[in-house]
């Protein structure tokens, strides 16, 4: 997103011209019943019908939320308090006549969830969401937006955003797509800045952490992110040009949030029931790292389909396994080069993402580009119909995690001196730094340019407009980590839990090429014996399978809606792969992988 009047802005402001806005106040009397009170006032309105509305959708999230279900006590007047006309023409709009130019508008907010879409609100803090809060008027979009937080006297309620501070707890955004995309952290929470430079200049990076533990934990906590800060940085070559100088991690640690993060241009949210004392330190600290990351890639490297970001409607994307995939790739990444995972905990913890894209079906149905334009049935989304996904979708999180280790270690053996970072600075040069909105096509464009035609070209039809896999085994070779497989264990194909009667259940659907799924066996699915030997727990479950070796035909007898039916199913090997790195590997092997992995 541009924001180019922000200049223009600061200096109407520090010159005293007056300009209008559209003003909001927020307030939290009945904060422990988890609602706000909100009042806004728009004037120098046009005659006629204006429409306010709540957003169906938050920046950064796909699919619809519909947030206006969380308003009520609705109350609208003209500027001199006079009753005008509402009507509702769908409900998240309310369209209003016979006004006098001016729009007076106050609403209570139901709101406890604290995540990186909604907003909580209770008597120690509260997490607004921008769109989860506050009704807009989408013709006024280019007007500045003036906040005003009210908190109880006595409180000592600290407020963290990236809004600009006016002073009095009021704040100021340059127009809707930034007041919008600008969530709050008020309450009494720890803030830790430190500087970076950056060509030329300063800028700050704050931690705003509500949380229920020490000054110390934060402390080690606010080292960690030092780090990753500047190992971040040194994959692009710079910072970008945070807005007015600052950008604040807004972290709420408590037991009563959902975990979650969601970037924003100049801050991100940070939500997750772990304290730093009860596995938070290193559990949520991945968050952080691939938030941040989207400080350059999905904020500024931006794809052309979400730009701009639309507040009506679903916003569907073919890009997100590269602004989601390729920035989950170097989540893991950047921890290990800083220090915060081992290398071999890099490994390990590349395992379940491996197995999880590369044993899925449903690579069958889909390329990454088609994976990533689902995000709005699947981001956050709800829905009361089964789904058959763990057959027909791979996130493009976890897609495009794999798809950026594929071309990190195929540009590191394809010529020397080429690498996934500096792809991605050219990247920052050519569509980063100057905001230029990018498609798939440019991306393939940019990695002719950086690698070659033919290895681009190759890369992008076989893995980006196809569904094929690389190979992993030369691949991973390349850094002395080898696949190792087990041959030996029979693997069933199924997941099976165990009732309270002692029942072995199949707990999911059935995946395509499996065992299970060839024997017609589904989801719900009792088996009551397999050759006749029958079992109660899922240790003697598993000792019946191991009687047989992969590739044997058992008899599994089973009961369905009542009916005891009988299938002949073959055994495989189980297809879960390890990620082992060698126990000689060569020097070669060994220097690539230390370049690979090692601080920048």
């Amino acid at each position: 997103m541009k924001y180019l009047r922000i200049f223009f802005l600061l200096l109407v402001f520090q010159t005293g011209i007056a300009q209008v806005r559209n003003e909001y106040k927020i307030s939290f009397d009945n904060a422990a019943h988890h609602e706000a009170l909100i009042e806004a006032t728009f004037t120098n309105l046009e005659s006629g019908t204006i429409s306010l509305r709540m957003s169906r959708t938050s920046p950064g999230r796909y699919a619809l939320h519909e947030f206006s279900k969380n308003v009520y006590d609705v109350k609208i007047t003209d500027g001199k308090g006079k009753s005008v006309m509402v009507t509702r023409p769908n409900p998240h709009q309310w369209d209003v006549s016979g006004h006098d130019g001016t729009i007076l508008l106050s609403y209570r907010l139901f709101a406890d969830r604290a995540d990186g879409t909604y907003s909580q609100v209770n008597d120690s803090y509260a997490l607004l969401n921008i769109p989860a809060t506050f009704m807009y008027i989408p013709t006024l979009k280019e007007r500045p937006v003036q906040l005003t937080v009210v908190v109880k006297p006595g409180h000592n309620w600290k407020i963290s955003t990236q809004l600009i501070p006016l002073g009095g707890n009021s704040y100021l955004a340059p127009n809707l797509q930034y007041f919008m995309d600008s969530p709050i952290l008020t309450g009494n929470h720890i803030v830790k800045e430190f500087k970076v430079p950056s060509r030329g200049t300063e800028y700050t990076i704050k931690l705003a952490l509500q949380h229920q533990g020490t000054e110390e934990e934060a402390d080690q906590y606010f080292e960690q992110i030092k780090k990753i800060v500047e190992q971040e940085k040194a994959v692009f070559g710079d910072f970008p040009n945070f807005d007015y100088g600052e950008y604040t991690f807004l972290a709420c640690y408590m037991p009563i949030s959902s975990r979650d993060g969601m970037e924003h241009r100049n801050s991100t949210v940070l939500t997750s029931t772990k304290s730093l004392a009860e596995g938070g330190m290193k559990g949520n600290i991945g968050t952080v790292s691939h938030e941040f990351f989207h400080a350059w890639n999905v904020e500024r490297i931006r794809p052309q389909s979400l730009e701009p970001f639309d507040f009506e409607k679903a916003n569907m994307s073919g890009e997100l396994w590269f602004a989601e995939g390729f920035t989950s790739y170097y989540t893991n990444l950047i921890l290990c080069r800083a220090g915060i995972l081992t290398q071999e905990e890099y490994i390990n913890s590349l395992n379940k993402t491996y197995n999880y894209v590369w044993n899925s079906p449903g690579r069958n149905f889909f390329n990454p580009i088609e994976m990533s334009q689902q995000a709005p049935l699947v981001d956050a989304a709800t829905s009361v119909d089964p789904v058959n996904r763990s057959n027909t979708f791979i996130s493009y999180y976890s897609y495009g995690s794999m798809l950026g280790l594929a071309l990190d270690l195929s540009l590191r053996s394809h010529k020397e001196g080429l690498n996934l970072d500096d792809y991605m600075k050219l990247l920052w040069a050519k569509y980063g730094k100057n905001e230029t909105p990018y498609t798939t096509e440019n991306l393939l464009f940019t990695l002719r340019e950086y690698a070659g035609e033919s290895f681009a070209d190759n890369f992008f039809k076989s893995y980006i407009y196809n569904s094929h896999a690389p190979d992993f085994k030369k691949l991973l070779a390349t850094v002395a980590i080898y696949l190792k497989t087990d041959v030996k264990t029979p693997y069933f194909g199924a997941r099976i839990t165990f009732d309270k009667n002692d029942f072995a259940t199949i707990a999911d659907y059935t995946r395509i090429g499996t065992p299970a799924y060839d024997a017609r066996l589904e989801k719900g699915d009792i088996i009551l014996s397999i050759n006749n030997a029958t079992f109660s727990t899922p240790e003697q479950f598993d000792e019946v399978l191991k009687k047989h070796k992969p590739g044997k035909r058992i008899t599994v007898t089973y009961r369905r809606l009542g009916e005891e039916r009988k299938t002949i199913l073959r055994l495989a090997t189980n297809p879960t792969v390890t990620l082992t790195p060698y126990s000689k590997p060569s020097e070669k092997a060994l220097l690539q992988r230390e370049n690979w992995l090692k601080a920048k």
